[in-house]
């Protein structure tokens, strides 16, 4: 803003001058007081220049509201855009007519691919969406020392970003234990974003007692909350809580039922991982919207931590709320109970009408993230996985939870003692092959609960480091989705009996696609469909957004990375044979 702007601005407030767009017949959500008002809302430019009854402002553009309710614009907490598979501007094309206005992303998946490349494409990237993409500066690149990356950022690397006005601060600190044992290298990130007055986000969950004290001696927020308990415990030690619902995890109706007047203020929404079928589907923030209502929580309560809440949490002042000098990020609704968006204006601009997106899509040069694998000396040897016993470990899948659990398994095994499947037992083989270093690394691990029959899936999409992870019956399977995955340069690929049932290409570091979110969701609903139809996996389980988890080694309780497999719990890495005590 400059003098001239604010001039105007004045000007439009004071009733000199007309406005550039005065919103009429509007029933208008006041976020500060908890008030909703019947009235008008006047624009000057890209801002709010004030608020009235009927006739209180001219205008340049009248829009008639038709009794609709005027919410602020959406603010998601917390973002990961690359598990959509889509570029920023492609997420921003389809949940902006939502009523998203604003997106706080933590673009680690990239960053642990490509480095301080695949963050300035993503910020480049995002210039081109209409709803403002704000950015938190990856933190754990690598997440563990646990798994091969494709970036490793010390606390060097992050000092020049951070200085970038976009950078809110660190993202999710995901080295609690680092955290908690004062380690130098971690105090060194934590005290460059301290000295630079921005943010830290979390990421601690099962933390309690003197561990969470001394995790929130430096954090400021964390959406990994799983229970009421978890949630209750981070707001008291100050800590904002990002209620979750995502592609993924389902916290949120859990999680409302211990929200209170009291502590609601420093509760926000997020999304965390989204898919095009879950917008296509169920929206976005307005979803979460609709799922407060219908848990008991008042409109406003529920408004405010999709909107206010979360500016205030991340020091926007110039958003959150319809007041005048804040951005014209605004949302027509039909009802305070189905949340349905008629139109989004951004800046003072339409920029969606009745779920359509209106502004002209802009994309810019993705060829520093395009993907090249490094694979080196990958065969199905690799695969093989012998057992000095037949009483194992394995990965206990939850159904609509990133977290797993550690279970035994009775497994059989052929003469020269390596695992073989039994069609009666439902254990499958899970292997993470390393793609970024020619490292020839590959880990091997058993997995219940996928409920796989038949063939084999890959994705080079497996976080926190995104090598490649596959699941299957028979190694020449999983073998041969690995190789064509190379051959795309990363993707989705579903094999059976040697043959490519289905592929869905990910060419922007092995984990985005170029294309459109239709185009996504079609191969991603197409994939779905044939890995239950086809190859048996378990209708409880989302093939690909659980598979792409099973190597994250922050997350309890037991997950496999390129190295072998990992006990969370432990943290350490674990034999598959159960061992005796």
């Amino acid at each position: 803003m400059n003098k001239t702007i604010l001039k105007k601005i004045i000007d439009t407030a004071a009733g000199r001058i007309p406005a550039d767009l005065v919103i009429r017949n509007g029933i208008i959500a006041d976020v500060y007081t908890g008030r909703f008002i019947q009235g008008e809302l006047a624009v000057s430019g890209e801002f709010i220049a004030g608020i009235g009854e009927r006739g209180t402002y001219e205008g340049l553009e009248i829009f008639d509201a038709q009794g609709r309710y005027v919410l602020p614009g959406f603010i998601d907490s917390h973002i990961h855009i690359e598990s959509s598979f889509l570029s920023p501007g492609e997420l921003g094309r389809l949940i902006l007519p939502h009523g998203t206005a604003t997106i706080i992303a933590d673009p680690h998946e990239i960053v642990n691919i490509s480095g301080i490349a695949g963050l300035n494409y993503m910020m480049t990237s995002a210039e081109g969406a209409a709803m403002d993409i704000k950015f938190m500066l990856p933190s754990c690149v690598p997440s563990t020392p646990f798994e091969h990356a494709g970036a490793n950022l010390d606390a060097a690397a992050l000092e020049e970003p951070l200085k970038n006005k976009k950078i809110l601060g660190l993202g999710e600190m995901m080295n609690y234990p680092g955290v908690i044992a004062a380690s130098d290298d971690v105090l060194d990130k934590l005290l460059l974003a301290i000295s630079a007055d921005k943010l830290i986000d979390g990421h601690s969950p099962g933390l309690t007692g003197r561990d969470l004290n001394a995790y929130a001696a430096a954090i400021h927020t964390d959406h990994e909350c799983a229970t009421v308990e978890e949630m209750e415990q981070r707001l008291s030690r100050g800590m904002y809580v990002m209620l979750r619902q995502g592609s993924a995890c389902h916290d949120l109706r859990n999680l409302l039922k211990g929200i209170t007047p009291e502590n609601s203020r420093y509760c926000v929404l997020c999304s965390d991982d989204y898919q095009p079928k879950t917008i296509f589907e169920y929206g976005h923030l307005d979803n979460d919207l609709r799922i407060c209502i219908a848990e008991g929580i008042d409109p406003m309560t529920a408004l405010r931590m999709a909107t206010l809440n979360v500016a205030e949490c991340f020091r926007l002042q110039d958003r959150g709320g319809l007041a005048p000098g804040r951005r014209a990020d605004i949302a027509l609704v039909n009802n305070l109970t189905d949340f349905q968006v008629s139109g989004v204006f951004i800046k003072g601009t339409l920029a969606a009408r009745d779920g359509k997106y209106l502004f002209p899509l802009k994309y810019c040069d993705d060829r520093p993230v395009r993907s090249s694998f490094r694979v080196k000396n990958f065969s199905v040897k690799k695969l093989a996985l012998p057992l000095s016993g037949d009483d194992v470990w394995v990965i206990d899948v939850k159904g609509g939870s990133i977290v797993t659990g550690k279970g035994r398994a009775k497994v059989k095994r052929n003469p020269a003692g390596e695992f073989v499947r039994d069609p009666a037992v439902d254990v499958a083989k899970i292997a993470v092959v390393e793609r970024h270093h020619n490292t020839g690394s590959v880990g091997v691990g058993l997995i219940r609960g996928y409920g796989i029959q038949r063939g084999a899936a890959a994705i080079s999409v497996a976080h926190d480091s995104h090598n490649i992870i596959t699941v299957g019956t028979n190694d020449a399977d999983m073998a041969a989705a690995v190789e064509r995955l190379i051959s795309l340069g990363g993707g989705a690929v579903l094999v059976k009996d040697g043959n490519v049932l289905e592929e869905m290409p990910l060419p922007l570091g092995g984990i985005m696609s170029d294309k459109t979110g239709e185009w996504v969701d079609q191969k991603l609903s197409s994939i779905q469909k044939l890995a239950a139809d086809e190859l048996g996996v378990s209708r409880e389980v989302e093939p690909l957004m659980t598979l792409c988890f099973m190597s994250l080694a922050v997350i309890p309780e037991l997950k496999i990375t390129d190295m072998g497999l990992f006990d969370v719990g432990q943290f350490k890495f674990i034999p598959i044979e159960v061992l005796e005590q």
